[in-house]
């Protein structure tokens, strides 16, 4: 187990002209597992690659417990790495893939290899799979033999590279709790790379949210997910994705009013919150934030409501997700007892303690986190 710091590391290809990773500075406790989510090309892979040593980084530093392994080649890091194609060699057996790296970079001894292996196979479930190829074996049982490669180096490091995206749902869903007990049982420290904001959010214990190479937040679950630093957080992190619609700001002396496009909504701040957030707000024009679960269908007289048609009510089990004309991609996530027709006109409303204003120009979330926003560089 170890903790693991890294300060200001870039990567750049093409001599400089793509960033993949740029100025990238984190604190990762000793056995804290860490989850790094974001859109394609954000990063997050890269940055993987750089702790494993299987990039070497353009700047910046790297260390890993005491030890400063920015340069250090990757056979001499320990680090255990589970890849996205679980990487088994066809010709051996489980066993054999499995020791494979105790015989290749430790001094141990057959016998010690063979309990190592044996203890971390009935550990995932996996002993009476020892003798088998991985042609013979299924694609959750594949995964759990590459993580038993990795449990069996007992390593300072986990890293995990989107190492569930081949699997079908339920199975994903039986993985991510398999994973997150051995990283539990272990108490190993683990960074785990996925393209999924639900296993981001339901697997860490902090999430890191990167765009354009960029380090947008980061911090527990729910915390990023109430109190997103920016826009783009607030459109990455949850499902189905925070409504977004923009706004005037109108002042009448202490009186605070937001107002919709085509003047469709008139939403007026309390006494308490526009004097809360008067300094905030210096702007004319901001981009209110107002998240789907967030939002309900108004049924007698109420203050602060938005009229719309509903465009598509999507079934989901026990919700209806409810598509509005307000906005493009305007949902309201309602019970499932609430199930207006297409075509049906809709109040909705919000608590004012629910939105966010992000600026148009920075990002910020100017209600919702006093954090500042990163600085995007130009790509």
């Amino acid at each position: 187990m170890a903790r693991v710091t890294i300060e200001s590391l870039r990567k750049e290809y093409d001599t400089g002209s793509v960033v993949a990773v740029d100025d990238l500075s984190l604190e990762i406790d000793d056995g804290e597992f860490i989850t790094v989510v974001g859109p394609s090309g954000c990063g997050k892979t890269t940055t993987l690659r750089m702790l494993a040593g299987l990039e070497r980084p353009t700047a910046g530093t790297i260390q890993i417990g005491d030890d400063d392994v920015t340069n250090v080649h990757a056979k001499n890091r320990d680090v255990a790495m589970v890849f996205q194609n679980y990487a088994l060699y066809p010709h051996k057996t489980v066993f054999e893939n499995m020791e494979f790296g105790l015989r290749m970079s430790t001094e141990m001894v057959e016998d010690e290899r063979e309990q190592r292996v044996v203890e971390a196979a009935e550990m995932m479930g996996i002993g009476d799979l020892l003798e088998d190829k991985p042609d013979e074996l299924s694609g959750g049982q594949k995964q759990r033999v590459a993580l038993g490669r990795a449990i069996v180096r007992e390593p300072d490091l986990f890293l995990f590279d989107e190492p569930l995206s081949n699997l079908d749902a339920s199975l994903r869903t039986e993985m991510r709790a398999e994973i997150q007990r051995i990283q539990n049982e272990l108490g190993i420290t683990a960074v785990y790379v996925t393209h999924d904001q639900e296993e981001a959010m339901t697997m860490g214990d902090r999430m890191v949210i990167l765009n354009h190479g960029v380090l947008q937040q980061t911090g527990p679950p729910t915390e990023v997910y109430e109190n997103p630093v920016n826009q783009f957080v607030a459109g990455f992190v949850g499902s189905p994705s925070m409504n977004f619609v923009d706004v005037d700001v109108r002042r009448d002396g202490d009186r605070i009013q937001l107002l919709g496009p085509d003047g469709r909504f008139q939403f007026d701040l309390s006494a308490t919150y526009a004097d809360q957030h008067a300094a905030s707000l210096t702007a004319d024009r901001y981009t209110l934030g107002i998240r789907p679960e967030n939002v309900s269908v108004a049924s007698g007289a109420a203050d602060n409501t938005i009229e719309g048609t509903v465009e598509v009510v999507e079934p989901v089990g026990s919700d209806n997700y409810l598509h509005i004309d307000i906005a493009p991609e305007f949902i309201a996530r309602v019970e499932s007892t609430v199930s207006p027709e297409p075509g049906e006109q809709v109040r909705l409303t919000f608590s004012e303690s629910d939105l966010h204003l992000f600026d148009s120009e920075t990002g910020a979330d100017v209600f919702g986190s006093e954090n500042e926003p990163p600085e995007m560089t130009a790509r």
